[in-house]
């Protein structure tokens, strides 16, 4: 699972990103779009806000989230974050194995971000959630 923040055209630097939570499978095929949401949403707020969090611990679905999902608990093994003048060998090699694992997600959504749709996205949410719908209904004939 990811958040991603769909980004408008440089030339029109005035219209503000949309932010999507993506969820794959292990393999990094896309399962699951959420709505879109203004792109000053953090992560985790989008989360709970889409009721992600509460339902993969009630399903105990394990989740290998990024940073941006520091806090949430339950199934989510968020990796370890690096603190200035500490550096730990042991926390290094679970943040290597947790990106060797996460790595498919990865390329899920750099997949998703390839439809020329979402380079033009300068609409409102509503928009590009009725978008991204559609595209994950085609990319699951792929």
């Amino acid at each position: 699972m990811a958040g991603t923040e769909v980004h408008p055209p440089p030339s029109q630097s005035a219209t503000a990103p949309n932010s999507l939570q993506v969820i794959t499978d292990p393999t990094g095929k896309i399962l699951w779009v959420s709505r879109a949401l203004p792109g000053r949403t953090h992560d985790l707020t989008a989360a709970r806000r889409h009721r992600i969090i509460a339902t993969c611990v009630r399903v105990g679905t394990p989740v290998l989230p990024d940073l941006g999902y520091v806090g949430a608990g339950g199934t989510f093994a968020v990796p370890h974050r690096r603190r200035p003048r500490q550096d730990l060998a042991g926390q290094r090699s679970i943040n290597r194995a947790h990106a060797r694992l996460r790595y498919p997600v990865e390329r899920g959504i750099a997949r998703l971000k390839t439809w020329k749709i979402f380079r033009h996205a300068r609409r409102s949410p509503t928009w590009l959630t009725q978008a991204a719908k559609a595209v994950l209904t085609l990319e699951s004939y792929r």
